[in-house]
């Protein structure tokens, strides 16, 4: 796992990053390295069940991959900003910065769901709360504009009349947002599991909307391929759904085990990890179909925040084939 620090840095020096195509292949049409972007969240646990287990590696070996590498982002934005430099072959990533990624050119395909819901509105435990409005004039910490959480924050606001613009809403990933509510820096925080949990165990703010609420069902991480990857090597991207599903049952069957990954691979308390299964109001699928409806909804409503110039289609932004393969 690289840290988020050296990411940035080689996605600003694209030229020097661009190693990686000698490793994939890219002018023989072979694909050896697998390069897999995600966040540390209790949403993608998938991710980490099949990389800590040695799935990718034992699944994809046989198709000719001998090195999977996964680099981790604080948001959904810069991982977005990696795949649109074409330094990532698939990603697990809100739908959101997912759909500004596309409306901004990325040549990449939802072709697997990941879980929906999952996010929670926390404030710092001495903070009234008893509607929208007692938000207005207070600083809320969630992720940058056009992700999941600032997307849904921000319309929520204005359903409720509230004008966003009299939220004082800034950007941070979870860590530093985390700190901050921790320090008293912000009134509150707007971040997906397990932040929620962890600031609840610290003792420091309280769940007082779940993302459910605001949005019922509403689509959260997805799985993207490259363009580029799903032309050229169908076959791969059919088994990175394979075992992407395979994870997803596991975890569903095995959820202390899965904590207990998780836990491991990103150094947070197992459990407090176990807490957030239990709290957030999230589900994990891998099932592309049940979240369509909501993923367009997103570009409706991020063309309505002016973050992106035209609503996109599901044609656009998804392909069913790989997982209705897997399913068949």
């Amino acid at each position: 796992m690289r840290s988020l620090t050296a990411i940035l840095l080689a996605v600003a020096l694209v030229a020097a990053f661009t190693f990686v195509s000698g490793c994939t292949g890219t002018e023989t049409g072979d694909v050896t390295h697998l390069r897999i972007g995600y966040q540390p969240s209790t949403h993608q646990v998938s991710h980490t069940t099949a990389m800590e287990k040695g799935w990718w590696q034992e699944d994809l070996e046989p198709l000719g991959i001998t090195q999977v590498t996964d680099y981790e982002f604080g948001t959904g934005a810069p991982e977005m900003q990696a795949m649109l430099a074409g330094d990532l072959d698939i990603a697990f990533v809100g739908a959101a910065p997912f759909v500004a990624a596309v409306s901004s050119g990325l040549d990449a395909k939802i072709v697997a769901a990941v879980q929906t819901q999952g996010s929670d509105l926390v404030l710092r435990t001495e903070i009234p709360y008893s509607t929208p409005a007692d938000l207005a004039g207070k600083k809320i910490a969630t992720f940058p504009p056009g992700t999941i959480q600032d997307t849904i924050l921000r319309s929520w606001l204005q359903e409720n009349g509230v004008d966003p613009a009299s939220v004082e809403i800034v950007a941070m990933d979870p860590g530093a947002a985390t700190t901050a509510i921790s320090a008293g820096q912000v009134d509150g925080v707007f971040l997906p599991h397990p932040s929620p949990a962890i600031i609840a165990a610290e003792g420091t703010g309280r769940t007082v909307v779940k993302s459910g609420e605001m949005m019922k069902d509403h689509a959260c991480c997805v799985l993207v391929a490259s363009g580029s990857l799903i032309r050229d090597h169908p076959g791969i991207v059919d088994q990175i759904v394979k075992t992407h599903v395979r994870a997803t049952e596991y975890n569903l069957e095995h959820p202390d085990e899965a904590a207990a990954i998780y836990a491991s691979k990103t150094g947070q308390n197992v459990e407090t990890v176990k807490a957030s299964f239990r709290d957030w109001d999230g589900t994990w699928t891998a099932d592309p179909h049940v979240i369509t409806t909501s993923v367009v909804e997103y570009t409706e409503l991020q063309y309505e925040l002016g973050y992106i110039s035209n609503p996109l289609t599901e044609d656009d932004l998804f392909d069913f084939s790989f997982y209705d393969r897997a399913r068949a």
